[in-house]
């Protein structure tokens, strides 16, 4: 599926949100604008702030405020990508270095912090304490998430409840606010306001279970990031946690192995085991069943190309390989 055509509805909003955001990227600070400019145009899909732009459209808003909560949206994800990258000591995203190892680690997360501070700046010209409210909510329930996935790291003993709780947070609270955004600047019903952002959530659970699911893929060309770097830096998320579940003793005792001391060398074993189980299928299974809850609570919205694009977008959340 190509991306592009989610765009189609919003095609204009999205050329002013990426000049908006290469305007208010600059600083007279050399390094900001090096790193900034590195991550931002490195090739993302920019999911995030499309959400916000379709939300509102398909909610009736017609002014333009969506295009500065659209930046702000990807302002924040990109500050949070570049304290990830730190934290995980990554060396691959979108198929490039990351920043921390072409700028050092200190960079990294002091223009990460730059990032966060322009997106409130950019929050308080929207001048509606509302939109503060679920930004600053959403700001905070990513970092437990983020806190969450540590204290997970290394731990085989990490059930499906806390992996869940961890992308629910993590990932799929800012796909939420940014739709809940677009049904607040159209001045939604709350019931209108509360379906749009369910399928926030929904949808940003099942881009993320992808994800997870595509780490595993050694026959995928596109992915943006090294197979098996989820297990490289000890992180158990759904595949192996599955796979431990259904597995025998001696699979168990192997991803067990694997997840306690991350690194590479066990990844040709772990790959074979998790191949040998239903655990993409359940991943991918589930996966879908979230993208299905998410098209289901667009129906309270009238029809309109922007409605349908946030369907497409659902679908391709989960057909994805990259």
């Amino acid at each position: 599926m190509d991306i592009t055509k989610l765009r189609q509805p919003v095609a204009e909003d999205v050329k002013a949100v990426d000049a908006l955001i290469l305007r208010r990227l600059h600083s007279d600070v050399v390094l900001i604008n090096q790193i900034g400019n590195y991550i931002v145009n490195s090739g993302g899909k920019r999911l995030r702030p499309l959400i916000v732009l379709l939300a509102a459209r398909a909610c009736g808003y017609h002014g333009s405020q969506h295009i500065d909560l659209a930046a702000v949206v990807e302002f924040i994800h990109t500050a949070t990508l570049l304290h990830d990258d730190v934290v995980d000591a990554s060396e691959l995203r979108r198929s490039r270095e990351t920043a921390n190892m072409v700028w050092g680690n200190e960079a990294s997360v002091l223009v990460g912090d730059f990032l966060y501070s322009r997106a409130f700046e950019m929050m308080v010209d929207v001048g509606k304490m509302r939109v503060m409210d679920i930004l600053a909510h959403a700001t905070n329930r990513i970092a437990e998430g983020e806190v969450l996935q540590l204290l997970n790291t290394r731990d085989p003993d990490t059930d499906q409840a806390r992996y869940m709780e961890v992308i629910t947070r993590k990932t799929a609270t800012l796909f939420e606010a940014g739709v809940r955004l677009g049904a607040v600047l159209a001045d939604s019903s709350p019931e209108i306001e509360d379906a749009t952002s369910s399928y926030g959530l929904n949808v940003g659970i099942a881009f993320q279970l992808i994800d997870d699911a595509l780490d595993y893929s050694t026959d995928n060309t596109e992915l943006d990031k090294n197979v098996g770097d989820d297990l490289e830096e000890g992180k158990p998320t759904l595949p192996i946690i599955r796979a431990m579940a259904v597995g025998n003793e001696t699979q168990r005792s192997l991803l067990r192995q694997a997840i306690e001391h991350g690194g590479r060398e066990r990844i040709d074993a772990v790959i074979e085991v998790i191949a040998s189980t239903d655990a993409i299928q359940y991943t991918v299974e589930l996966a879908e069943e979230y993208a299905r809850k998410a098209i289901e609570a667009l129906k309270v919205l009238p029809e309109s190309p922007a409605r349908d694009a946030m369907e497409t977008l659902a679908v391709f959340s989960v057909t994805r390989r990259h």
